[in-house]
């Protein structure tokens, strides 16, 4: 059996964490565990609402694959503590360590990127370079057992890319069909190359990473 960690921390984003959850919880063979610093209830950004951790870091010596989700709370970990001495000691056995969003920041903070090929949200890439990882502008980035995805809606991708990879195409396709996940946004604003001028300027204006550089 294959155990899956997705980690949980107060104002982590829901969709950083669930979109991968979706693409292997059906997964033959797979076992999905979320995991926080205790069990029970995490609220997520915005306080708005919540998953609930299975599982202490205590409880959970091992896992195959490590998922780091982003959101406002990972600026809280960058110091260190419970969560980043968790992922620094579980990637030591993973076959795959992985994140969303600015989840790669903790595992930048673990000492796990230096020198790697990675991607964040596209507002934290400046914040990212400065741990001393080569920052890469794609939606999914491997490098060794490294798997670092770009900004929430991307996790859903690294999600499948990483199904395959535990499985096979067909599984991983039958996963994306069951999902419909057939993306065919409204608007042409996806990203900051494509997204009109004023409206990048309204993202880096209200984003705590533009004060801090990112991008």
């Amino acid at each position: 059996m294959v155990r899956a960690a997705i980690v949980l921390f107060e104002g982590v984003t829901l969709l950083d964490a669930v979109g991968p959850y979706e693409m292997w919880v059906g997964l033959p063979g797979v076992e999905v565990v979320f995991v926080a610093a205790e069990r029970g209830p995490v609220r997520a950004a915005g306080g708005r609402g919540a998953l609930v951790a299975d599982a202490s870091f205590a409880e959970v010596e091992r896992a195959d694959v490590v998922c780091v989700p982003g959101g406002p709370g990972q600026a809280r970990h960058m110091g260190g503590g419970s969560l980043v001495e968790w992922v620094r000691r579980v990637d030591a056995g993973s076959r795959w360590t992985t994140s969303v969003c600015t989840g790669s920041l903790i595992l930048a903070a673990a000492g796990l990127l230096e020198g790697r090929r990675a991607t964040t949200h596209w507002l934290a890439r400046g914040q990212l370079a400065r741990w001393g990882v080569f920052v890469v502008q794609e939606r999914v980035v491997f490098d060794g057992g490294y798997v670092t995805a770009a900004g929430v809606s991307a996790g859903i991708d690294m999600g499948l890319v990483l199904a395959e990879r535990l499985t096979d195409r067909r599984t991983a396709q039958l996963v994306q069909l069951a999902a419909e996940y057939d993306p065919r946004p409204p608007f042409d604003a996806g990203s900051e190359v494509t997204a009109p001028p004023e409206v990048v300027a309204a993202a880096r204006a209200r984003s705590r990473f533009s004060v801090e550089g990112a991008g």
